[in-house]
């Protein structure tokens, strides 16, 4: 579910870092310290955790609302009361003064030439809540298991948790395929749990679910970063093949369940496999990667206050960048036509619109050029950007179904569910359902745009008619 406009819509607002406190010690920081940035109008939690071994400082950083995932953190240093700290995997930094009695961090989060006003305090306990009203809250009135298995294709082990009721079985099965981007079992983002939520719901419907660590996330292990989406099919048919070692799963009644990305790739692993009994695409992509994205930036941007001067001139951009990855297969060529579009397409910018993309110098720019380049020049990307969704869904035999929101701004509904049911019928397929669904966004939330700046702000996480559809479509499916 990454967001891929060009167009950077982030407010700038630098705080005066300057100013002059006591002389602090590395242990005047130690305890753990939370903060909450506006990022591009939806609200992020930072958690810092500091202790001091031997005299140094040590740090560990986490984004409380995408999964409570870890940033790794390179460097940790104190010099006088400023608090400094660098994370080169993702392009960051963070510094902060600590305020005179000790209990807040004044300091700037940045990232892509963006600066982020992050004001920390101290935590009494050592986890925030990082609830929604549709977080499950145990005792469970199921069973709930963590479960490891091989995926031997990839050569990694994958680390997940298996559901199912109490009573019965065995039981139809569903595994549930994240979207974009390193996911953990749950799906976390922007303090929500989806797949969490879903798989609640499901069970308690009678369905057995399974949701993993998308491989080199949590405690799976693997490389993410090196994957495309056939490499995460194999990893969904990992799971099949686990499931079907289990008596409380029927092996007839086994199938997928993919949002955003995982809904592109669950036909992969169902022409693949004769074990896949049904697939479900939630807000799945039926045309390639470039389309999606170029209507994805147009809506995401026109909904974020973008004029159409802007659009345009970012889908030139997109345009640009596109035809050389598709084009150029070497990845340094590449990189070098890369830089230097992204860099002449930055400096033709308005200076109001360099400063509000954060470049203020040629530091800056150079920062925000490689971290563009190294975003889109990847295996994912280059599969994604070409990958031709209804040539598979043709293939596709299983009974599917496909739904999306109306408000969906990531993967438009018209085009996407018009080509998906196109590509069923020439194969063949009368067996689906498709459903277009008022008022949903991309996370099948009830919203008013569908922007990604309120994804944060809705407190519902599934809209509970969405999962009513797709529980009892799986029961009638499995023959329940």
């Amino acid at each position: 579910m990454r967001l891929l406009s060009l167009c950077v819509t982030l407010a700038i607002s630098p705080l005066g870092a300057q100013l002059v406190a006591q002389e602090a010690a590395p242990t005047d920081f130690e305890g753990n310290w939370l903060g909450t940035m506006n990022a591009g109008g939806a609200q992020l939690r930072m958690r810092i955790d500091l202790t001091v071994e031997d005299g140094a400082l040590a740090a560990r950083v986490f984004s409380v609302d995408q999964g409570n995932a870890e940033i790794p953190v390179e460097s940790a240093t104190v010099a006088g009361s400023t608090l400094s700290l660098t994370m080169p995997m993702i392009g960051g930094s963070y510094e902060g003064t600590l305020s005179d009695d000790g209990e807040t961090i004044d300091g700037t989060f940045q990232q892509m030439g963006a600066e982020l006003p992050l004001v920390l305090e101290r935590m009494e306990g050592d986890e925030p809540d990082a609830g929604r009203p549709q977080d499950p809250v145990e005792p469970y009135p199921y069973v709930a298991e963590d479960v490891r298995y091989p995926n031997p294709d990839g050569g990694h082990e994958l680390a997940g948790t298996f559901t199912r009721p109490g009573d019965g079985g065995p039981f139809p099965a569903v595994i549930l395929i994240t979207g974009s981007g390193p996911q953990n079992r749950d799906e976390a983002l922007l303090g929500h749990r989806p797949f969490l939520v879903l798989s609640d719901h499901l069970t308690r419907r009678g369905i057995a679910v399974l949701r993993f660590d998308d491989r080199g996330v949590g405690e799976s292990t693997g490389d993410h970063a090196s994957a495309t989406s056939s490499d995460f099919a194999s990893d969904a048919l990992a799971g099949v093949a686990y499931l079907k070692t289990r008596d409380d799963v029927d092996p007839d009644a086994i199938g997928l369940a993919g949002h955003s990305e995982g809904g592109l790739i669950a036909p992969i692993a169902a022409t693949r496999s004769d074990d896949v009994n049904y697939i479900v695409l939630m807000a799945g992509p039926g045309v390639n990667g470039e389309r999606i994205l170029y209507a994805q930036g147009a809506l995401i941007n026109r909904a974020g206050g973008a004029t159409e001067e802007q659009i345009e001139r970012n889908q030139e951009l997109q345009r640009a960048m596109f035809e050389i990855l598709k084009s150029e297969p070497d990845p340094e060529r590449a990189a070098t036509a890369l830089t230097e579009t992204v860099r002449t397409a930055f400096e033709a910018m308005p200076d109001a619109q360099r400063a509000q993309a954060g470049i203020t110098d040629d530091e800056s720019l150079d920062r925000i050029v490689n971290m563009q380049v190294t975003q889109f020049n990847t295996p994912w990307f280059r599969y994604f950007l070409t990958y031709e969704p209804a040539t598979v869904i043709e293939q596709v035999t299983v009974p599917v179904l496909a739904i999306n929101g109306e408000n969906d701004l990531q993967v438009p509904y018209e085009e996407n569910l018009r080509e998906i049911e196109a590509a069923l019928q020439r194969g063949g397929n009368t067996n689906y359902e498709i459903h277009a669904l008022p008022d949903l966004n991309h996370l099948f939330q009830h919203s008013e745009t569908g922007s990604p700046s309120e994804y944060a702000t809705i407190e519902e996480t599934w809209s509970v008619d969405v999962m009513e559809l797709i529980a009892d479509w799986i029961l009638r499916t499995t023959g329940r």
